[in-house]
């Protein structure tokens, strides 16, 4: 029974859960991310041995081949994030990602045995499709089960995770000169996600969205703990999804405020996320830096990228519940846009002139960016994703944007080397400069801090309906003051 004079939400808020299993379940969810992080990360070493004429290979692909090579993961995505959307809700977050591991594991025995470029392409589309299925129930499966107090934190290790996977590839790649055992060596960590997740819980609100209560009540007492009251939780949540179903959302709801302002910031986010050109950069690490004529070897060079970017995140996942979101992506935006600057420079004296002097440039340039993106671009849009819109168009559009991020990552991947071609290299990173700091703007000015609010405070931020009247604060009724402006 709650006490006199509070809410049930101030219960929630005010309790202690136990944090361990909590962790646990992250760390086997966010294991899916380490696994595309691999497929993202795997074209750098493999396109290089793949194009190199240099290297005792069966299979050479040329340059627009080893575009495709590298952006097909996005093409997967892209179709993959929808099927996502669908898989969470039909068979849960936790069957979605179980469901995953065959098609995983199999593209990577397909570019393993590749005998042409066309195994290859489609080796990589089903990696891409897979990952695209991971990123739509990784952040959901993760969003429902996470305590307010360390969902931030939780959120955060979906891109810890990718970027542990990056550095996974390009340490391999480093001292494999196969990309045919370099794939077997990716395909590790797909079977060590599919047995942490066999023996992880499903989502609470999944299960009782399905008339299962009682295994939502026990899903939710393995995350809260023994000691923990999840009575009162359980109660918001069951009225959560009441709500939902009493107001299903269709496309003509998307003109309503409180779910049109969140899918917008939660669409131009991703986009930002792409526009910054953070995936041409990983996917072309050892070009970039072959063609800058650092003294370090590229290999040492990727290594030193990919470790910034996965202590980057560390650092994000501790400050993400202290210092907030929208503090993270106004710092991560103002960081890339000065080092994109700094490396169009570079590349820019390099085209008229002798850079010898400034070999130090390009690398820590690139530490810069990655090391900004990883703290708040990379993690925070996806986080937000699975913060910003209400139950009952959640799936839907969260699908929207993840389809929006991986088009987007596609295109400017696909089109990387003809728009460097067109405008030079220097030109290219002081356009993905310009974009961030157009990013800087719209974060100062539109997006809203979301740390340490449930995920039915966040929909009354936008002027949804409160869940009940349970569910609201008790101080003062609300005078709409404290949603969100436009």
């Amino acid at each position: 029974m709650a006490e006199q004079g509070m809410s049930s939400a101030d219960l929630v808020n005010n309790a202690r859960p136990a944090r361990a299993t909590q962790y646990i379940a992250a760390l086997s969810a966010t294991m899916g991310a380490l696994c595309f992080g691999t497929a993202l990360g795997y074209s750098s070493p493999a396109g290089i041995l793949l194009t190199s004429n240099s290297t005792d290979s069966s299979l050479q692909l040329t340059t627009v081949e080893n575009s495709w090579f590298s952006s097909s993961v996005n093409l997967g995505a892209l179709v993959g994030g929808p099927i996502g959307g669908l898989c969470i809700n039909a068979i849960g977050r936790r069957g979605t990602m179980l469901a995953v591991f065959p098609f995983f594991f199999g593209s990577w025995a397909i570019i393993a045995f590749a005998q042409n470029f066309a195994m290859l392409l489609v080796g990589r589309i089903i990696a891409g499709l897979c990952t695209g299925m991971v990123c739509i129930a990784t952040p959901t499966f993760i969003g429902e089960f996470a305590s307010a107090d360390i969902r931030g934190t939780l959120g955060a290790g979906f891109q810890l995770m990718a970027g542990v996977g990056i550095l996974y590839a390009y340490i391999f790649g480093a001292f494999i000169n196969s990309w045919q055992i370099l794939a077997v060596v990716c395909a590790v960590p797909t079977i060590i996600f599919c047995v942490l997740m066999f023996f992880s819980k499903e989502s609470p609100s999944y299960l009782l969205s399905k008339g299962k209560e009682k295994e939502a009540q026990e899903s939710m007492r393995y995350f809260r703990g023994p000691d923990y009251n999840i009575q009162p939780e359980m109660q918001i949540l069951k009225q959560t999804l009441e709500d939902s179903k009493a107001n299903k959302a269709s496309f003509s709801d998307l003109k309503q405020a409180y779910i049109l302002k969140p899918l917008l910031i939660s669409i131009a986010l991703m986009l930002f996320q792409q526009l910054c050109g953070v995936n041409a950069v990983l996917f072309n690490l050892k070009a970039i830096f072959a063609e800058s004529g650092t003294d370090l070897s590229d290999d040492v060079s990727s290594i030193i990228v990919g470790v910034v970017q996965v202590l980057a995140t560390v650092v994000s996942s501790v400050l993400m519940d202290k210092a907030g979101r929208k503090f993270l992506l106004i710092s991560s935006a103002g960081a890339m846009t000065v080092a994109l600057v700094g490396l169009g420079v570079f590349f820019y004296l390099k085209e008229n002139g002798d850079v010898s002097a400034l070999g130090w440039l390009p690398i820590t340039s690139l530490m810069i960016f990655i090391a900004a993106f990883s703290f708040g671009f990379g993690p925070i849009p996806w986080l937000m994703m699975s913060e910003l819109f209400p139950a009952n168009i959640r799936e839907s559009a969260s699908g929207l944007s993840t389809m929006t991020n991986w088009a987007m990552s596609f295109i400017v991947t696909y089109f990387f080397e003809s728009i460097r071609d067109a405008i030079h290299e220097y030109g290219v990173y002081w356009l993905f400069g310009g974009i961030c700091a157009v990013s800087l703007v719209f974060c100062v000015l539109v997006v809203p801090e979301t740390k340490g609010k449930t995920l039915q405070e966040i929909t009354a931020l936008f002027g949804g309906p409160a869940t009940s009247p349970k569910a609201a604060r008790p101080s003062a009724p609300s005078t709409g003051s404290e949603k969100m402006r436009w």
